[in-house]
């Protein structure tokens, strides 16, 4: 009778070939995995330079035309537009990253689930820099002299980095709730428009009919663009920057929680 050879025991699973050996490494921390996502943002603009046309394109023509037609001291006003307008791409990056199925993938990677959104709005900042720069340099090479100097222009846009960064939760929630990019540019048209037209960016309030002025009064862009002006004045008005981080808190109160939730349970 042939007696039977007893296999080796093994102290695990075998791994797979082309596998190392070893235990499996640690999934990456958040904030290294949306780090990782911010730059995969930056690559993308890298490799699709024409993802930048309208965040040159809108700073350059809405100073040249603002400036000259109504005069630099529109120039804030230039500034949180240009800004503003760029941050419809928060959503609408993120509905493309849907429509093609990237976003599966991304669940499927041992990450903190909501780094590919946090990585998005890092790569964000520097669209944001970007169109803000243009306007600045742009308004320095026609001759706008802000009394604030470098300092005032500095803070200036470090506030509107703030009120941009919490808008962008606006569209990322938008970017997951319609279906698809264009439907998300459409929507943050409608919002951005209104915001900026009724607002104090062209004409003063008291020239407004009552019920308008009551509107512009609430209206967050007015804040910004009343806080942008003393900034860039050089007398920063503790009022309307108060009022701007306060609604900048809110924004990413209500609807950084609400992306979350919904880029959770998205299928």
């Amino acid at each position: 009778m042939t007696a039977l050879t007893a296999a080796p025991a093994t102290s695990g699973p075998t791994p797979l070939p082309g596998l190392p050996a070893g235990p499996r490494p640690e999934p990456p921390a958040a904030w290294a995995a949306s780090a990782a996502f911010g730059w995969r943002a930056l690559l993308k603009i890298k490799h699709v330079p024409e993802m930048l046309l309208d965040v040159i394109a809108i700073p350059v023509v809405f100073t040249l035309l603002f400036t000259y037609l109504f005069g630099g001291a529109l120039l804030p006003g230039t500034l949180v537009m240009a800004v503003l307008l760029v941050t419809m791409y928060a959503g609408t990056g993120l509905a493309t990253d849907r429509a093609n199925g990237i976003t599966d993938r991304f669940r499927a990677l041992p990450t903190w689930r909501l780094a590919p959104v946090i990585g998005a709005l890092l790569g964000d900042i520097a669209r944001y820099l970007l169109a803000a720069g243009l306007v600045a340099a742009l308004g320095l090479a026609i001759g706008y002299r802000p009394a604030g100097g470098a300092l005032g222009i500095l803070a200036g846009i470090s506030l509107l980095l703030v009120f941009a960064l919490a808008l962008s939760w606006v569209w990322t929630t938008l970017g997951l709730l319609l279906r698809t990019p264009q439907a998300v540019m459409s929507a943050a048209t409608v919002v951005l428009f209104p915001l900026t037209l009724a607002s104090n960016v062209f004409v003063a309030p008291h020239t407004m009919p009552g019920w308008l002025q009551a509107l512009v009064s609430i209206n967050p862009v007015s804040h910004l663009v009343t806080a942008e002006r003393a900034l860039l004045a050089g007398h920063p008005a503790a009022g309307p920057i108060a009022w701007v981080l306060l609604a900048s808190a809110a924004l990413a109160t209500v609807f950084a929680p609400l992306t979350a939730r919904l880029y959770g349970r998205q299928r």
